[in-house]
């Protein structure tokens, strides 16, 4: 399951999946641009970046920076159900 988690100014769509049974959780990243989207994934709690599409080093260090911050959130997010689900938020 997918769930959405935030919309940036820029249009940039935020979303996690549910808790795998290995305690991993996807976050991914689209950014809307003329042609389409750039893209990419992060895996939680190891902060692994995949699928890079289009992203600069810059872009991915202020994403990263972004999801250090929100980790905690995602994860806990991850076990409910989504924003949808959560009872402590």
């Amino acid at each position: 399951m997918i769930y959405p988690f935030m919309t940036l100014d820029d249009g940039t769509e935020i979303v996690h999946s549910e808790m795998k049974e290995d305690g991993s959780v996807k976050v991914y990243i689209e950014k809307p641009i003329m042609l389409g989207f750039k893209s990419v994934e992060c895996w939680l709690p190891q902060y692994e970046w995949k699928n890079n599409n289009g992203f600069t080093e810059n872009e991915l260090a202020y994403y990263d920076e972004f999801v250090h911050s929100l980790a905690h959130i995602i994860m806990e997010l991850s076990q409910e159900g989504g924003f949808d689900n959560a009872s402590s938020f």
